[in-house]
This record gives C-alpha cells, sequence and structure tokens, in this order.
C-alpha cells in the first residue's frame, strides 16, 4: 500500500497563515504589483522622508508623555524633586511636566526629542514644500497632493502651538495671552469664541484639557489622514525625476521599492532619529523650571515663540496700534490686520500651482522636472516668498535681535514695516536677474561648450580659449525643458467682421502669460540649427 499521502511534507506553519491571509486579502498579488515600484534616486527627495520620519518620532514620544501627563488647570503646592519649586502653587499640568522632567525615567529626554522632532518637523515640511515649488513638481496630475502637503504645513504649525502651550508654564502662557487677543480682535464673535475656547475669561480653567484634546486627537487625527493620502497619491501618480537620458513622462528611471529603496528609507529613519535624539540631548529646549508656573500678570523676559510662529508675531509686532471706534465698539486694528494677513500669506504659495496652469494653459501631465533657473518667474516668486516669511521672522524677534546686536527696536520694527513691502519685490527682481543669467550661461554652455583653460593663438595672431563640446548627457540635461509662448488676445474682429467683446479675465490672463514668457522673461534654448551651425567651426573656437 502507498503511503505517499501519509508522508508528504506539511507547509510550514507561516507559510499556511501567509496562504490562509492570501485567500482572504490577496496579499501575494498586491505585493507582485507594488512591491518592484520604481523609483527614482535623488538627493532632494530625502526631504520629504525627513517630514515622513519626524513624524514618526513625534507620535511616538508623543504617546509615551501622555501617559504621565495630566491635563488639568487644578491649582496644586509642588512636593517633587525639583527642589527650588518645592512649596510653589501650580497647576496640575505645570507639575506633572516637572514631574516627567526630573522623576520619570528618561521623562526629559523624551520630552526634548518631542519638541525638537516637532520643529524638524515643520522645518522640513517648509523645506520640501520649496523644492516641490522650484522645480514644479506641484504640476498635473499633483495639484491635489499640493494641497494636501500645505494643509500638512498649517495643521502642523497649530499643532505645535497647541503642544507647546501644554505646560501651562510662563513663557507657553505669554503665547496663549498672545493667541487670545488676537481671537478678541475678530469683530462681533471674537468674545464668543475666547470664552468658548477657554470656558470663561482668560485665563480660565479649561484650556489645557481642551487644547490636549485638540493636540492629541483632532489635530494628529486629520494630519494623519492627509499623510496617509499623501503617500498614497506619491505612491500612485509614481514619483517626479529630473531631465536626464532615458527619462520621459512615461516612464521612470530608479531603483525598486524592495530591496533597494526600502533598506536605504529604513537606515535613513533611524539615522534622522539619531540625530535628532543627540540634538535633543545636547541642547535644551523650553526649560519650564527656569521659567516658572504661569501667571497672568507677568511676562517672561524674552519671551519667543517656536520660530515657526514668528511669521504671526512679526505681523503683529510691526503693525501699527491703530483703533477704529465705531458704534461704542472699538475695532482693533493693529491685531485684527495681521490676522488677515497670515493666512494670505500662507495661501499666496498654495494657489499658484492652479495660477499658474491657468496662465500657460497647460493641461498634460508632468513627471519631469523643471530646473528653478528655467522657471524665471516661478522662482523669483518662490523666492520672494521665503523672504517675506524671513522678515516677519525678524519683526517677531524684534527685541532679541536688538539685544544680541545692539540695535534700536524701533529701528527694527520700521525695517520690518517697510521691508514688508520692499524685500518681496527686491528679491523677486534680482532672483528673476539671476535665473536668466543662469540661462544664458547655459544656452552659451551648449553652443560652444565648456571652457578648459587652454589658450591658443591663431595664425592672425589672435589669442582663444578652447572650448570642449559638451556630452550628450550633459546638453540633453540643459536643452531639455519646455518654454511656453506668451497668450495673445487675437484678432479684433471674428470671422463676420464683427468686433469681438474680450473680457477682462482675459486680457489678465494674456497680460499675465507676456510676464511669465515674453521676451525678456525666459532666455530662448539653443536650438538643433544653432547647434549644428557652431559645431561645423563657424565661429567655434
Amino acid at each position: 500500500m502507498s503511503t505517499s499521502d501519509n508522508n508528504q511534507r506539511k507547509a510550514p506553519r507561516g507559510e499556511r497563515v501567509a496562504d490562509w491571509a492570501d485567500g482572504r486579502l490577496g496579499i501575494y498579488s498586491l505585493a507582485k504589483a507594488n512591491m518592484r515600484k520604481i523609483f527614482p534616486d535623488h538627493w532632494s527627495f530625502m526631504l520629504g522622508e525627513i517630514c515622513l520620519y519626524s513624524f514618526i518620532i513625534i507620535i511616538l514620544t508623543g504617546v509615551y508623555l501622555t501617559l504621565f501627563f495630566h491635563p488639568s488647570m487644578n491649582e496644586v503646592v509642588y512636593h517633587g524633586s525639583y527642589v527650588p519649586m518645592q512649596g510653589v502653587l501650580m497647576s496640575e499640568a505645570f507639575a506633572s511636566t516637572l514631574d516627567i522632567s526630573f522623576d520619570v525615567r528618561g521623562g526629559l529626554l523624551i520630552r526634548q526629542i518631542h519638541h525638537w522632532a516637532a520643529l524638524i518637523f515643520v522645518a522640513g515640511m517648509i523645506v520640501h514644500m520649496m523644492r516641490v515649488f522650484f522645480t514644479g513638481a506641484f504640476r498635473k496630475p499633483r495639484e491635489v497632493n499640493w494641497v494636501f502637503g500645505f494643509l500638512l504645513l498649517v495643521l502642523g504649525m497649530f499643532t505645535g502651538f497647541t503642544g507647546y502651550s501644554l505646560p501651562d508654564d510662563l513663557l507657553s502662557g505669554t503665547g496663549v495671552r498672545f493667541m487670545q487677543g488676537a481671537i478678541l480682535s475678530v469683530p462681533v464673535v471674537g468674545t464668543y469664541l475666547s470664552f468658548f475656547l477657554f470656558g470663561g475669561e482668560f485665563p480660565g480653567g479649561d484650556f489645557v484639557a481642551r487644547f490636549y484634546s485638540v493636540h492629541i486627537l483632532l489635530l494628529p487625527g486629520i494630519m494623519m489622514g492627509l499623510l496617509v493620502a499623501h503617500l498614497i497619491l506619491v505612491f500612485y501618480h509614481k514619483h517626479t525625476q529630473f531631465a536626464g537620458p532615458g527619462r520621459t513622462n512615461n516612464n521612470v528611471v530608479g531603483m525598486p521599492l524592495l530591496p533597494v529603496y526600502m533598506a536605504k528609507a529604513g537606515g535613513f529613519f533611524f539615522l534622522v532619529f539619531g540625530v535628532i535624539a543627540a540634538i535633543a540631548a545636547i541642547a535644551s529646549i523650553n526649560p519650564i523650571w527656569a521659567l516658572g508656573p504661569y501667571r497672568p500678570d507677568h511676562v517672561s523676559t524674552g519671551a519667543q515663540p517656536d520660530w515657526y510662529m514668528g511669521m504671526p508675531e512679526g505681523l503683529i509686532r510691526a503693525m501699527p496700534g491703530w483703533e477704529i471706534n465705531l458704534w461704542g465698539h472699538t475695532l482693533v486694528l493693529g491685531v485684527f490686520v495681521p490676522l488677515v494677513l497670515f493666512p494670505l500669506v500662507l495661501v499666496s504659495i498654495a494657489v499658484w500651482p492652479f495660477i499658474e496652469s491657468w496662465v500657460t494653459g497647460d493641461k498634460r501631465e508632468h513627471h519631469i522636472l523643471d530646473r528653478p533657473r528655467n522657471a524665471p518667474t516661478r522662482t523669483a516668486f518662490g523666492v520672494a516668498w521665503i523672504a517675506e516669511y524671513i522678515v516677519l521672522l525678524i519683526g517677531g524677534g524684534n527685541d532679541m535681535f536688538a539685544q544680541y546686536f545692539h540695535l534700536s527696536i524701533n529701528s527694527i520694527t520700521w525695517f520690518v514695516r517697510i521691508g514688508f513691502f520692499v524685500v518681496p519685490v527686491l528679491a523677486f527682481i534680482v532672483t528673476k536677474r539671476i535665473c536668466l543669467g543662469l540661462q544664458r550661461r547655459d544656452r552659451d554652455k551648449v553652443l560652444h561648450g565648456r571652457e578648459t583653460g587652454i589658450i591658443k593663438r591663431l595664425p592672425h595672431g589672435e589669442f582663444v580659449e578652447v572650448h570642449e563640446p559638451l556630452p550628450q548627457a550633459s546638453l540633453h540635461t540643459l536643452t531639455a525643458h519646455e518654454q511656453y509662448e506668451p497668450l495673445e488676445l487675437g484678432p479684433a474682429v471674428d470671422e463676420n467682421g464683427v468686433e469681438r467683446k474680450v473680457g477682462r479675465i482675459e486680457k489678465l490672463r494674456v497680460k499675465l502669460s507676456k510676464g511669465f514668457y515674453a521676451e525678456g522673461n525666459q532666455i530662448p534654448k539653443a536650438t538643433v540649427e544653432e547647434y549644428r551651425e557652431i559645431q561645423a567651426g563657424h565661429g567655434h573656437h
């Protein structure tokens, strides 16, 4: 009797579990289709990874901190291990933060890592966003993903604000008071919003608990959803890539997700974690024990928010203290106007992809990135936006700049007031001129080649420098970009001889198009005919 069936080897338990899961979830087919997906390789792509890994670190350390933090404003007398604070009346939130810092094993390091990761997260998002902006990676089909990224930046800023407000120390309390004053400046509904948020007159007894819920549940939940959607769209649309030989809008040149990209990404995560941990261990941030608990009648010296809130702070510090009294009500323009300008400055960069798409009328998909110099107007606008941000950041720390650089605080304030309008314009003009100069240099390199430093004397006595033709790969990179033609209004009359009405919107679009792409706003790239003529020896040394 055959015993082959009885002696047949059973599959290992892990394989049987995998087969069971695959029969119900289709894991094998999903992995086969996506785990070998190709990703291009460029150093600038790591900026997005820094944002992702910083967010993961924030979540991990935040979960640990929630185990020991008490989000309550009930007053207690401190009897912990930090002797200078013993016997001081403070809120439970402040007392529990002291306990985390001095009594919980590793608590201070985790606090520091959490705070530094938040700062790096927002900084990484801004740098990553500007990389996307300058290279045109926001173009179709990635406009929605650009908006997701912008929303992540804004939510990250407010999540950070609610986070550093939780310890209820003198510095964060001053920041919360600043925010409450901004809310009160909103006409009609400002008072109601303030009472709702603080549970009564400032500081109330509820704002720490409410900020805590917003900080650990509401905002992170929304950000997690946006982050997942952002990554799904990156995966679905495939990654953009820089121009080069063999790279087109229909392919991706790079390494597979598994095992190459995943191995590199995993190693980079631990590298980011290690750097943040090292910074947290070396550089102290927000030492609440040196500031003390918040009291409404006290303001800490040199009170500064985290850097990413420097823009609204700078707007309010630079704004004159104007007020308008109408029908027995006071409208505080010195606070309300900056409160309106702050979102406008942020949104100006968010809507650019849609403005550019409308001006060009380009509805094609783009998977090849631009070199910033080849889009002078876009690059100039991005630099102008960054310059605006830096000016307002200086305004947000005008007292610190005055102290450390021995300047007049009034002079700094006036510089911010004037610079708010002047500096972005100057940055725009200078950047655009630089881009056009780089375009001219690229055109010259394509036509005449690379300078070799070798001087040659011609038979008639002229001295010239010998140029070496560029390799084909470099020629492709320098000439792969597209150049749009400016729009025209078209004929004044239609085919029947009737005067054609031209709307204001169409006129505006044509005017913007000429401002983007007309003569003087981009340098025509070298044509094949020009290149062949030069290479044939006419005027080339």
